[in-house]
């Protein structure tokens, strides 16, 4: 049986981004994503809060929350991240096809 995983992510889409509602530059998104990381890791925000206030994606209505899946859903550089981190472990920002994410374990 094929383990699943819970995950949440923020989005930040830019321009260049696969079905892009952004106009931001490649570099003002990965600067975004880079500022939000470092508010968390400071706990200046909660991740949850943060996916709210700034994810490009649906889920970020729910905190960011993607709800649990297992392998071959994601896209490949999302789900070797998602797989690798720790439980309530976040990770650095990745770069995928939809634009750059912030992963957080949740099970």
């Amino acid at each position: 049986m094929t383990k699943k995983i819970s995950a949440s992510h923020i989005l930040i889409m830019h321009k260049d981004s696969q079905s892009s509602r952004s106009e931001i530059s490649k570099e003002e998104a990965l600067t975004l994503i880079n500022d939000i990381l470092e508010k968390i890791n400071s706990n200046k925000i909660a991740f949850a809060d943060a996916a709210i206030k700034h994810s490009d994606c649906s889920s970020a209505s729910s905190g960011g929350n993607l709800g649990e899946f297992g392998k071959g859903v994601m896209v490949k550089e999302f789900e070797d991240t998602a797989f690798k981190l720790k439980v309530d472990e976040i990770s650095n920002p990745i770069e995928t096809s939809f634009g750059f994410h912030i992963i957080k374990r949740d099970n």
